[in-house]
């Protein structure tokens, strides 16, 4: 089954793993007027992936400041058993690893009947072709761009041609789940990205490392709205 791909105003995921811990709240609160569309919180467990970060607690108080919806990524083992925990910490959207999850439909059907938007990661090893049979099933599919575990790493090029073909699958299959890439994204490969079928970009370091981070977003959908306008 081929549809035509829908075309959408791509979204901005500001990635607060590369925010400065100790001032979260200031951080959150300087998003909310800025051109970030969603805030990602990465929750790692030093299990699945070699780092820790932070965990409910933590995801409760950037809640209660944020103006953003909540863009949640489970790097963790058994990411079933704390599902309902991260939609009641707030949760919009909730992300788990194809690697992580052996009944990966199963868990798929637990995170929508939460109300939340259901994603699948793939590590830069896993070819998008595994998502095949649960193509119509995922409304997220978040490319890793770089291996998970630790922030500031450097962009993997071949994300792009991974994305091309995530696009291609999932056109084919009629679904219409959301590309995001999440990792060393910045204003080099930002537009590359969305040419490729990106919808969400997550940017980190490039965005948290900045002097001004709203600004630095500001210029980021400034090139975004480039692009769309040259293409109308």
């Amino acid at each position: 089954m081929s549809t035509t791909p829908r075309r959408i105003t791509p979204l901005l995921a500001p990635s607060l793993l590369a925010a400065d811990f100790a001032n979260l709240q200031a951080e959150t609160e300087r998003l909310a007027g800025s051109a970030a569309d969603w805030l990602h919180c990465d929750i790692m467990d030093g299990r699945f992936v070699p780092n820790i970060s932070f965990g409910i607690p933590v995801l409760q108080a950037i809640h209660r400041h944020a103006q953003q919806p909540l863009d949640v990524h489970l790097m963790i083992e058994e990411p079933q058993n704390y599902l309902e925990a991260v939609r009641d910490a707030g949760a919009a959207g909730i992300t788990v690893h194809y690697e992580a999850c052996p009944h990966l439909h199963r868990v798929l059907q637990q995170i929508k009947k939460l109300g939340c938007r259901a994603g699948v990661a793939l590590n830069p090893h896993t070819p998008a072709w595994v998502l095949q049979d649960i193509a119509q099933d995922v409304d997220l599919v978040c490319v890793m761009s770089v291996n998970p575990g630790f922030g500031g790493q450097s962009f993997i090029p071949h994300t792009l041609q991974k994305v091309a073909e995530l696009k291609e699958l999932l056109t084919d299959a009629g679904s219409e789940a959301l590309i995001e890439v999440d990792g060393g994204v910045n204003e080099q490969n930002l537009l590359p990205l969305v040419e490729a079928g990106a919808d969400v970009l997550v940017a980190g370091s490039f965005v948290f490392n900045a002097p001004d981070p709203v600004a630095t977003l500001a210029e980021l959908r400034a090139q975004l709205n480039g692009l769309f306008t040259a293409a109308d």
